[in-house]
């Protein structure tokens, strides 16, 4: 099959966890012999920290305006056999649309975010999908399960909803001895989201407040430049790739 995919980044993992589910997904449609191309918007963040710029997996079209892009982007729906826009596309109503008017066989949403556009679709709408847009999907995935697939049917007509989990790369994220530099005893990696927060308190900054003898770990960006945390813990911005596995 010939999947066209709309995403935040796959070249960059900076300060999103879309880049390492997007490699390990296309990573794998490739090597049950699928094609894939993916676009992505060429964004200050993430073209200073592109740690795979051209991915061996699939063909990347990097592109600086929407409307420059979209005479390309038509011939590649024409073309496809599934096209898929994912949370976060910073044109995704307008890619979406254009999906949804093609005649692709296969239409999706890729939600990697869906508590926040859950929350954001009930308030009206979000940056990269719109309400009424919903109903149109051949099928609309999520990176969570449970009761909020049923919501998604319930309140915004989605006709077939499915749980799409995070993935990752099991070629380069396995069990691994401890690089001496980041040995802790509890880490967390993931970017700040305020509605995240209580739980990270919860399970990892309180903890490390009640076991002062341990070291701890936090990785990712965004986390606000107040943000305090135990004098334990290390904190550190960006984690490349290839100290993941450790």
């Amino acid at each position: 099959m010939r999947i066209v995919i709309f995403g935040l980044s796959i070249t960059s993992s900076w300060g999103n966890g879309h880049a390492t589910t997007y490699r390990a997904l296309a990573k794998a449609l490739h090597e049950r012999k699928h094609e894939i191309v993916f676009f992505e918007k060429d964004q200050e963040w993430y073209a200073s920290n592109r740690d795979l710029p051209k991915p061996d997996f699939c063909t990347v079209r990097i592109f600086e305006d929407w409307r420059r892009v979209l005479a390309s982007a038509r011939r590649e729906l024409e073309n496809c056999d599934v096209a898929m826009v994912g949370s976060y596309f910073p044109d995704g109503i307008k890619a979406m649309q254009e999906v949804l008017d093609s005649k692709a066989p296969v239409k999706a949403f890729y939600d990697i975010d869906t508590p926040i556009t859950l929350a954001n679709l009930r308030a009206g709408g979000t940056d990269y999908l719109q309400a009424h847009q919903v109903a149109g999907l051949d099928i609309y995935f999520s990176f969570t399960g449970g009761p909020v697939l049923a919501k998604l049917q319930t309140e915004f007509g989605a006709r077939n909803v499915a749980p799409l989990y995070c993935s990752f790369d099991p070629q380069q994220y396995f069990k691994h001895g401890v690089y001496r530099r980041y040995q802790c005893d509890l880490s967390y990696m993931g970017t700040y989201a305020a509605d995240r927060q209580p739980k990270l308190d919860c399970l990892f900054s309180e903890p490390a407040r009640q076991l002062p003898e341990l070291k701890f770990s936090l990785a990712g960006s965004q986390y606000p430049a107040n943000f305090k945390l135990p004098r334990n813990v290390k904190r550190i911005k960006h984690l490349s790739p290839r100290w993941h596995p450790h």
